[in-house]
C-alpha cells in the first residue's frame, strides 16, 4: 500500500487526491487521508535528503508548505460541510443520532462545551477516529453558531495538518529512509488517534463541592 501511495506523489494529482480525501472522512472515516499526507511529506523530504551522494529531486516532488495549506483547507471544509448537514439533518439525523452512542454523547456535551469556550474538544476529536464526524455533526445537531465552531474547527485542522506533514518530513529525514519513515510515522498518527479517542470518551471531570 505504501508503495502505491509512493508512485502517486510523483504526480501533481497529489493535491487533488489529498484534498479530496481530507474533505470527504468526515463522512468516510475510514478514507486515508492521514497517510496520504505522511506519503506526501515523506515524499518530499526523501527527495532532497543528504547523504553521501546527494540525491536528485525530481520534477514533481510535493510542496511542504502547499501541502499543508491544502490538507488544513480541506480538513476546515469537511468539518464545515458536517456541520452544515447537521443543522439541517431534520429527523433523520435525530434517528442516526438516538442508535449512536458517539453522537448523542456529543450531542450532550457540545453544547455546554463550545458556548464555555471549550472547543478544545474539537481539536482532539480531529485526531481520534471518526472523532471529527462525530463532534462536526454534533455541534452543527446542537445548533452552535458558525462563530463558535469555526476558529476550533480551523484551529484543528492546522493541528492535525501540520502533525501530519511534520511525522512525514521530519521522520524520514531523521531515519533517512522513505520507507521507514512513513511506516512509522503512520504508526505515530494511529497512537495519538487511539489517546484522542481515549480523551474523548473520558467522561468530564466535575469540580468537588465547597466544603
Amino acid at each position: 500500500m505504501l508503495e502505491t501511495l509512493g508512485s502517486l506523489t510523483a504526480s501533481p494529482w497529489i493535491y487533488a487526491l489529498v484534498a479530496v480525501s481530507v474533505v470527504l472522512d468526515v463522512f468516510l472515516p475510514v478514507l486515508p487521508s492521514g497517510v496520504l499526507v505522511i506519503t506526501a511529506a515523506a515524499a518530499a523530504a526523501a527527495a532532497g535528503a543528504a547523504g553521501p551522494v546527494p540525491v536528485p529531486v525530481p520534477a514533481q516532488v510535493p510542496d511542504i508548505l502547499l501541502l499543508l495549506v491544502i490538507a488544513t483547507t480541506a480538513s476546515v471544509l469537511g468539518d464545515m460541510a458536517a456541520f452544515r448537514l447537521g443543522r439541517r439533518g431534520g429527523a433523520r439525523l435525530d434517528r442516526a443520532i438516538a442508535r449512536s452512542r458517539r453522537l448523542t454523547r456529543a450531542h450532550e456535551r457540545l453544547g455546554t462545551a463550545l458556548a464555555r469556550g471549550g472547543g478544545a474538544l474539537v481539536v482532539i476529536a480531529r485526531f481520534a477516529p471518526a472523532g471529527r464526524s462525530v463532534v462536526s455533526l454534533g455541534a452543527g445537531k446542537t445548533q452552535r453558531k458558525v462563530a463558535e465552531f469555526l476558529p476550533w474547527s480551523v484551529l484543528a485542522g492546522m493541528a492535525w495538518a501540520g502533525y501530519s506533514v511534520a511525522l512525514g518530513y521530519f521522520g524520514t529525514q531523521w531515519l533517512g529512509t522513505q520507507w521507514l519513515g512513513t511506516a512509522l510515522s503512520v504508526v505515530a498518527l494511529f497512537a495519538a488517534g487511539a489517546l484522542a479517542a481515549f480523551l474523548v470518551r473520558r467522561p468530564p471531570t466535575t469540580a468537588a463541592p465547597a466544603a
